[in-house]
């Protein structure tokens, strides 16, 4: 998989032609996919990748890309997310899951 990407669109297509097929997003305390029933908690589940992005035109305008998997191996997806000011308030749990500097 490759470490770098121009755009976050480049690496959503990427990502997406390498199996991360559902849409993930942060509901409460838990993960859930945008198109079916799925709810992961954070210890169902890993990060594989993630990328962050700044805004061309203000740099304060960031956003992170996660490439997530179900520990049970069923559920490959992507989770897009603010990151820093306009991120959305996380519980401790998802928060250590999502934390980018440990990868």
């Amino acid at each position: 998989m490759k470490e770098d990407y121009a755009t976050m669109v480049e690496a959503l297509q990427d990502l997406k032609e390498k199996g991360y097929t559902h849409d993930f997003r942060v509901k409460n305390d838990i993960i859930e996919c945008a198109t079916d029933d799925t709810v992961l908690k954070p210890s169902q589940c890993k990060v594989e990748v993630a990328y962050r992005f700044e805004g061309e035109s203000n740099p304060s305008d960031m956003s992170a890309v996660y490439g997530i998997a179900s520990l049970d191996g069923q559920h490959k997806g992507i989770l897009v997310s603010a990151y820093g000011t306009y991120s959305e308030p996380l519980t401790d749990e998802l928060m250590q899951l999502l934390k980018m500097d440990h990868r």
